[in-house]
């Protein structure tokens, strides 16, 4: 038998007395499972740890933000077994914005859900310090509200989010629900699991930087007006805009980047005419040994089909995607620009040579006038029988007639040309020449071959000079070739015409080579050839290769010929890098 209080009468309690309470400790063991006791506590706090490495998995599984706020919200609820929760993170007016909410039963949150969570939440950003209670209808601080008692909230865990010690936000569980009740040991829990959605977060926020920051280089390179060309030390392509796919003529399907997944990183310099590539590797190289910036304002390119002035400069890059280094390339076609350039220097000139001109005729018409009006004072002095005048008209009209020699002679005498000698490459003298004439139509059927060697250096010279010889040169091999195809009367003739140019480092001389498949010259016309006023041609007056051989004199080089009747002639030009001191 047993009392009032469930004692017996031997002073203990029944055993369905016993059966009871470990019912309740059960169910309350079942609700709370953080409740540790000496049997199972330690299990307990292996199962939290457990569970917090599975939600750190789950929330860094992703970089993207709506990803993670998704994940956080629906595995805080799982992990502190709550009925409500939200993520709130403040905007760049430092208020409070809903990023992600769940409500057990309804799936979502209403206006009227969040109220007591916006204010609970609002004091934490205050104090940036966590709030719990684990009896809100008891608490004083939240009993008075009308949100608690409309949703009889119990117990309630709002924690800061912070990122580098800076607030970035809150994340909120409640529930109403006894039997779920927080304890002090899940706040501590919770904590935790706010710490790991901060830097989750502060990832988030990295990631979205680096994404934007790509979408704007991209956007970069998308739009410049100019090609942009990535490289790795190998070559192999990081990036290539389609400025770039324009102006070397490449179609972007035939291209894949290191970025790719799929398939083997295009190298650039395949993508290159063969006869360029060499060139290309040493700008390539010098610039990844020099660790400087390499540049060539008159890269010539051929397409095989149209040829094109390049601007290009590379530079080094630090840090490809790959990891490596790299290079970056910029490549401009300032074809349009050049023969602009050209177009203006060609007008000045002819304005010049108008005015030049027009300075002869007056000079030439100044000794004429003179030598007519003597002729016909001569003719008038003779019927009157006047000798004493006829000598002297005679001795005017003479006097007058050398001088009109001795102006042309003067004109067409380029013994001593005003000079203006500056360091210069001769490759683009050359190339910027060739690009000049491939377009007249003496020259639109002539196969050239060309190969100026990457290591010639900036010689001294007078542009204008040596420019005048080339030319004079290239005009007569083209000369030469139809001659030949005149005499063998073969117009299917091919028409090719090379020009070579080395660098002797040895001597210190630069030399350049024109051949071409014309008529060839005979002995007698080489022992001849820079005769001043010897030519084989109708039209010609025999100063061209005279001039030439003194320009090159005068730049203390030498000029060579070599030609055989019938198959061609080679001229070669020897020029040095410097022009002796004493000059």
């Amino acid at each position: 038998m047993s009392d009032k209080y469930g004692f017996n009468d031997t002073g203990s309690l029944p055993i369905d007395v016993f059966a009871d309470l470990e019912a309740t400790l059960d169910e309350v063991a079942e609700a709370n499972p953080r409740i540790e006791n000496s049997n199972d506590g330690a299990n307990k706090h292996s199962e939290d740890l457990r569970a917090i490495l599975e939600a750190s998995l789950i929330i860094n599984s992703s970089l993207v933000l709506e990803d993670i706020l998704q994940s956080v919200m629906s595995k805080a609820i799982e992990l502190m077994q709550a009925e409500r929760g939200l993520v709130m993170l403040l905007d760049s007016d430092r208020k409070l914005q809903i990023k992600s909410a769940y409500n057990l039963e309804k799936g979502e949150m209403t206006d009227e859900d969040v109220k007591i969570s916006s204010s609970i939440a609002a004091q934490v950003v205050s104090t940036g310090k966590a709030i719990y209670t684990s009896d809100a209808l008891s608490d004083e601080r939240y009993a008075n509200k009308q949100s608690v008692v409309e949703l009889h909230l119990r117990s309630i865990m709002c924690v800061p989010l912070k990122i580098k010690d800076e607030l970035v936000g809150v994340i909120y569980l409640d529930n109403s629900s006894e039997s779920k009740m927080f304890l002090k040991s899940d706040l501590y829990l919770f904590e935790l699991y706010a710490q790991m959605v901060s830097n989750a977060l502060d990832n988030a926020k990295v990631y979205e930087s680096l994404k934007k920051l790509e979408r704007y280089n991209n956007s970069v390179i998308t739009k410049s007006p100019v090609g942009i060309i990535v490289i790795d030390p190998k070559c192999n392509i990081a990036t290539i805009n389609s400025v770039s796919l324009e102006i070397f003529d490449i179609n972007r399907d035939s291209v894949s980047t290191i970025a790719e997944i799929d398939g083997k990183p295009t190298n650039f310099i395949d993508l290159l005419p063969e006869k360029e590539r060499a060139r290309w590797r040493y700008m390539i190289n010098s610039t990844l040994m020099s660790k400087e910036e390499f540049s060539n304002d008159r890269y010539f390119h051929n397409t095989g089909y149209v040829e094109k002035v390049l601007s290009i400069k590379i530079s080094p890059l630090e840090l490809l995607t790959s990891g490596s280094d790299g290079l970056i390339m910029t490549v401009e076609d300032i074809t349009d620009k050049v023969l602009m350039e050209k177009y203006v220097i060609l007008s000045e000139k002819l304005v010049a040579k108008g005015e030049m001109a027009a300075s002869i005729a007056h000079e030439l018409n100044n000794y004429l006038a003179i030598a007519s009006n003597n002729a016909e004072l001569l003719a008038i002095n003779v019927d009157k029988g006047k000798l004493d005048k006829i000598q002297h008209n005679a001795k005017s009209i003479v006097d007058n007639i050398f001088k009109i020699k001795r102006f042309v002679d003067s004109l067409m005498d380029f013994s001593k040309p005003e000079t203006e000698f500056i360091s210069y490459d001769i490759k683009h003298l050359i190339e910027d020449l060739l690009f000049s004439l491939r377009i007249q139509p003496r020259f639109k059927q002539t196969q050239f071959t060309i190969d100026l060697k990457a290591d010639i250096p900036n010689i001294e010279m007078d542009v204008g000079l040596i420019q005048q010889v080339l030319m004079n040169l290239l005009n007569n091999a083209a000369d030469a070739i139809e001659d030949r195809v005149v005499k063998e009367d073969n117009p299917d003739l091919p028409r090719e015409i090379s020009m070579f140019a080395s660098y002797d480092s040895q001597n210190s001389n630069v030399i350049v080579t024109i051949a071409d498949n014309g008529i060839g010259m005979s002995q007698e016309t080489l022992s001849k050839l820079f005769t001043k006023h010897f030519t084989t041609k109708k039209s010609g007056h025999g100063l061209g290769l005279a001039n030439c051989k003194k320009i090159i004199e005068q730049h203390n080089g030498e000029m060579e010929v070599d030609s055989t009747y019938g198959e061609g002639t080679e001229f070669t030009l020897i020029l040095p890098k410097s022009r002796p001191t004493e000059e």
